[in-house]
């Protein structure tokens, strides 16, 4: 059976914050409007591997810090890779999709603490 995917570690994130939840909820909208990961996007493609490998390490940083485990996770190895100097063409895929899922979850975690 494959382990369901952690996307947000809600009490890990309260943890970092010392248990403050209208903080947390507020970094997480914030989140959901850095433009990181869009910016990582455009110099992958424009082939800017300094660039985007210091994009990687501010959303591999972000994403931990905000507790955003899978997110994390995907980032980690993506900047890994990039630093390598071998990303595969698809390599961006997986982690757009991983925070496509993960601002559709903070959608979620926000309107249930914010109500």
């Amino acid at each position: 059976m494959a382990e369901e995917k952690v996307y947000i570690n809600f009490d890990e994130g309260m943890k970092r914050i010392m248990n403050n939840g209208k903080l947390y909820i507020r970094l997480l909208g914030k989140f959901k409007s850095d433009t990181t990961m869009p910016d990582l996007e455009l110099r992958l493609s424009a082939g800017d591997l300094e660039g985007a490998q210091a994009l990687a390490h501010t959303l591999k940083g972000l994403a931990a810090n905000l507790s955003l485990t899978e997110l994390f996770e995907q980032i980690r190895d993506l900047e890994s890779r990039i630093k390598e100097r071998a990303v595969p063409e698809d390599a961006l895929d997986t982690v757009k999709s991983v925070y496509a899922e993960t601002l559709k979850r903070l959608d979620e975690v926000i309107a249930k603490y914010v109500t």
